[in-house]
């Protein structure tokens, strides 16, 4: 069994894995814990974007000023392409069987790696901090809505359970995620089909088919948006389950569970928020502010708290497989503790974090559209990079190399990390962002370039989203075939020296 740097967990070989905390940090799974089949990846990924955030996605696509026709489009092609990429990414999982940010270090050296991993950290940090946010704000207004009140003493309370559920699972690793994963995949689910069809009522086609249709520029701005909420906000994590599969398992199976598992539920959700925020202007306004919270002025008394339950549960599926992915990322950031000491940090920035959202913020939507915003360039870049990175590789990952300066994967290699500071530099002057004043230079490339400037009609397109991943996934196939042929010929480097864990 090969591990790097540390040692296997016993027991764990055969049959069912038996819960307990996960030891591993950024090794490199033996074979003989790489059980299962692609299959199993549908439970993590469909319990971790079944939320009824989901929902709440149709009035933030209809929020660009789009028909419903075009919001549909738009989301149905943000998901799928979004996840499609994650499904790609995961297939270096099975080849490598480590986690995303070390795999990584094959592109961008065992230390310049540093960068995009703390990039990554910082955007799962984020997702995990609004997850548990909306959990806290949603569990509130039902609260309220059932005269139990719904005040400072019921959001801390809230908080505390969700920030429990999502910590406990991050820390205790992959075993209790995936088991954790199912039962939320199976009861998320059910509750799920029962609001669609206690709301159904409320759905008024004539409303839904009046909606404008927008212009193209404002289409671009929701199919970006869509992609930026889904994927792009899980592809720098999409290889930390796959890494348990046996290297055997066929590409195409990886590749479509991960996308079939994260994709299914977010376009059902999609459709049946979309026909309510078509709906009702009011309540197409009230997602603004409190996304989960707005959905139960629609339901029966007697269904809030089953949809307390449905609500709470998706987002902390999604926000345990963020925490577990973001120490992960720190870790390959070059914090050395154990997984589970990095998962606590994080757990706790992530608290600080909902606490502000939940007693401080205002509004929710702009400062999450720039968050979206203004994160998603830099990973864009960093995937256009990883995949055709991936395209161009025939063989296995090197597991010795993938953990020491000297190897085949180089030390700090210039090209790919100038290429994504190129990327990037290009995709925030090709974005605006309004939710704070000290990200107002971003768009500086919009006027020079002829397309309106920041009040213009391309403003929030956020096409620089798209051109930093296209940027970058050209410049690596361009630039970075020749390393990728010398590295897999190159013969094992000598001795066992390994970074830390």
């Amino acid at each position: 069994m090969t591990t790097y740097p540390q040692d296997p967990v016993d027991g764990r070989s055969s049959g069912r894995r038996p819960i307990q905390l996960e030891t591993h940090g950024l090794d490199v799974i033996g074979d003989a814990e790489r059980t299962g089949t692609p299959r199993t990846l549908f439970w993590p990924w469909f319990g971790a974007n079944v939320s009824v955030l989901g929902l709440s996605y149709g009035a933030f696509a209809l929020g660009f000023g789009i028909s419903f026709w075009q919001a549909l489009a738009a989301g149905v092609l943000g998901i799928v392409v979004s996840f499609l990429l994650c499904g790609l990414v995961a297939v270096a999982g099975k080849r490598g069987s480590a986690p995303t940010m070390v795999l990584s270090r094959a592109a961008f050296g065992v230390r310049g790696n540093r960068l995009p991993s703390l990039i990554s950290w910082m955007l799962t940090v984020g997702w995990e901090t609004v997850l548990t946010a909306l959990a806290t704000l949603a569990t509130a207004t039902v609260f309220g809505r059932l005269g139990w009140g719904g005040g400072t003493g019921t959001k801390v309370l809230a908080l505390v359970v969700v920030a429990a559920l999502t910590v406990g699972g991050g820390v205790m690793g992959f075993d209790v995620i995936m088991r954790l994963q199912t039962a939320i995949t199976v009861i998320t689910g059910v509750l799920t089909v029962v609001y669609a069809v206690l709301v159904a009522g409320h759905i008024h086609w004539a409303a839904v088919s009046a909606v404008p249709t927008g212009s193209p520029q404002e289409f671009i701005g929701a199919l970006v948006f869509m992609m930026t909420g889904f994927g792009l906000g899980w592809v720098n994590a999409a290889a930390d389950y796959s890494r348990y599969l046996p290297r055997s398992s066929a590409d195409r199976s990886v590749i479509g569970w991960t996308t079939f598992g994260a994709s299914a539920a977010p376009l059902l959700l999609l459709v049946l928020g979309l026909l309510l925020a078509g709906s009702s202007r009011t309540l197409s306004k009230a997602v603004a502010a409190d996304p989960i919270g707005a959905l139960t002025t629609v339901l029966p008394t007697w269904f809030l708290v089953p949809f307390a339950v449905v609500a709470v549960l998706g987002l902390v599926g999604g926000a345990v497989l963020d925490i577990y992915s973001s120490g992960l990322a720190l870790l390959s950031a070059g914090l050395p503790v154990p997984r589970y000491l990095a998962a606590l940090l994080d757990g706790a920035l992530m608290i600080a974090g909902s606490v502000y959202i939940v007693f401080f913020a205002g509004d929710f939507l702009a400062p999450f559209t720039g968050f979206l915003t203004t994160l998603g360039v830099p990973i864009a870049a960093w995937c256009g990079i990883m995949l055709a990175d991936l395209a161009l590789r025939r063989r296995d990952y090197d597991d010795h190399d993938l953990y020491r300066t000297h190897g085949r994967y180089g030390d700090i290699p210039p090209v790919p990390l100038l290429l994504t500071l190129a990327a990037t530099a290009v995709g925030w002057g090709l974005v605006t962002n309004t939710a704070a004043s000290w990200l107002s230079w971003q768009g500086y490339l919009l006027g020079p370039l002829g397309l309106g400037g920041t009040a213009g009609a391309w403003a929030y397109a956020d096409l620089g989203v798209l051109a930093a991943l296209a940027l970058a996934f050209l410049g690596t196939l361009l630039l970075g075939r020749r390393r990728v042929r010398a590295q897999e010929e190159t013969a094992p480097a000598p001795g066992e020296e390994v970074l830390p864990a």
